[in-house]
């Protein structure tokens, strides 16, 4: 590639992404994954919009194991512990045993219905079993559900992922072998050395962290993207699962009160959208619209039966000993949404060269992107039939941490050096311009608001927020008052450079 096909790449690349953001806004007004709209890029982009040619599985395969890595990585650096401790048996019995019915009754309906030998119908019941972390994040966060379903929701698609993987690998061996000992060792090792691995890592982390003083805090959020990479890559060489050791190092680390916790939170959104986008784009570009309409019955007879069938019953299978009301147990079944995953690991038989394998990734897509259709917007009026939302509800309350800058405003620190005349200064005789106003004060290790008429002493630390036009003008009094107190103005100091 010559420098000016790199401008072009890089062109079409900034463009695709800009399109991407834009287009979110309007598929979240209709309560859709914008994730989707991400595939209708893809598609446009590909042979059969653009004319951009690519059918590499090989390369999808790589590209979307690395996007998904980063995407469990942020859901699990974004995941509240107190949302999810309470959730975890449930949640993990649906990633386990939920997965396996919703595996085996997916591929009876495909062998009955569609007349896939098994070594495909079990294939495709294990490819469309799990739920989608980046759909459940996308649509769940913005209703106003309770903790309790929500928090179920996104736990069992954290966990999911693993256990799903191991079986599209396994049901990918030609001759395909079912030795349910085997199987279920497997997954044992698997998914107890990869949770080992997650949870040691973040344990880890989290005690270093905050012993190093790195030279600037937008390393910070690199540190703990770092360390959920490297347990997703330790797994994977150790053949265990890289991606529940990602989701869990990304759950310890985010609970862990490390420092920086907000810049590493937006780094880890902004990370999980551009691997979402890159990745659904990617997925679009791999399949051809005018080739799938052959598949549009098979995919709605195989999504009508994990719908109607696999799904709901997986769900009472897995929650029937935890005491979930039947309003919640009914929501938990039509809320499990597919998204990437299932079309990543349509990819995985086709590498492995099993015979038939190239349909199951059109049946897969045309699947994935109906359902979605149907699921997404009908989520919130289920949601309020069933009684879990109040009707006057709209959306859930959203408290952002906006860096200062975004606002317009800079954040201040200053201490009070003995000898300064700012001891015994009120906040009032402070005197700084406006909108400036000093937010918290700590004395002696006791943190506590100022008030107007309160005393600031030597060795106080103070916290002021002010705006980026003011900080000159509010440095310049403090400066002043320090040197001259209260009525430095009368003595003609106005607080400029020493």
């Amino acid at each position: 590639m010559n420098l000016q096909q790199l401008y072009l790449a890089l062109l079409v690349g900034g463009l695709v992404l800009l399109a991407s953001i834009i287009a979110t806004r309007f598929a979240s007004r209709i309560g859709l994954p914008s994730l989707l709209v991400f595939l209708m890029v893809g598609i446009a982009l590909g042979e059969d919009g653009l004319g951009v040619d690519f059918d590499d599985a090989q390369i999808a395969q790589n590209l979307g194991t690395a996007a998904l890595a980063i995407i469990l990585i942020e859901g699990g650096l974004t995941t509240k512990w107190s949302d999810v401790r309470r959730l975890l048996a449930p949640a993990g019995v649906l990633a386990t045993v939920g997965v396996g019915a919703s595996t085996v009754i997916t591929a009876a309906g495909a062998h009955l219905l569609l007349g896939l030998d098994w070594q495909l119908s079990l294939l495709l019941g294990a490819i469309v079993s799990s739920t989608d972390a980046a759909a459940v994040f996308s649509v769940l966060r913005v209703l106003p559900l309770p903790r309790r379903v929500a928090g179920l929701l996104e736990a069992e698609s954290g966990f999911n992922d693993a256990p799903t993987v191991i079986l599209v690998l396994l049901f990918s061996t030609t001759p395909l072998q079912l030795e349910p000992w085997s199987i279920a060792g497997d997954l044992l090792y698997q998914l107890s050395l990869g949770a080992a691995l997650g949870l040691a890592l973040g344990w880890l982390g989290a005690k270093a962290l905050p012993r190093i003083a790195l030279p600037a805090s937008g390393l910070y959020p690199l540190v703990v993207f770092g360390l959920g990479i490297v347990a997703f890559a330790a797994a994977g060489a150790a053949q265990a699962s890289g991606f529940i050791a990602a989701y869990l190092t990304g759950v310890v680390l985010a609970n862990a009160g490390l420092p920086h916790r907000s810049a590493t939170r937006s780094f880890a959104e902004g990370l999980g959208w551009l691997a979402q986008i890159g990745l659904f784009v990617l997925l679009g570009l791999l399949v051809t619209p005018s080739e799938l309409h052959h598949e549009l019955l098979p995919a709605l007879a195989v999504g009508l039966v994990l719908l109607l069938l696999a799904r709901p019953i997986s769900v009472l299978a897995s929650v029937a000993g935890f005491r979930v009301p039947w309003r919640e147990q009914a929501f938990l079944s039509w809320a499990g949404l597919r998204g990437a995953v299932p079309i990543v690991l349509a990819t995985f038989p086709v590498v492995q060269g099993v015979p038939g394998s190239d349909r199951l990734v059109d049946i897969v897509f045309v699947l994935v992107t109906v359902f979605t259709l149907v699921q997404g917007p009908s989520l919130r009026p289920l949601a309020r039939r069933l009684g879990l939302i109040p009707a006057e509800a709209t959306r859930e309350l959203q408290v952002e941490s906006a860096p200062l800058d975004f606002l317009g405003a800079e954040l201040l620190t200053i201490t009070i050096p003995s000898g300064s005349l700012l001891h015994y200064v009120t906040i009032v005789e402070l005197r700084l311009p406006d909108p400036s106003v000093i937010t918290l004060t700590i004395r002696k290790g006791h943190t506590f608001v100022p008030q107007p008429d309160t005393w600031l002493e030597s060795g106080d630390e103070l916290l002021i927020v002010t705006t980026s036009t003011q900080r000159e003008a509010t440095e310049r009094r403090l400066r002043a008052v320090s040197r001259r107190g209260k009525l430095a103005h009368w003595f003609g100091e106005y607080g400029g450079p020493d």
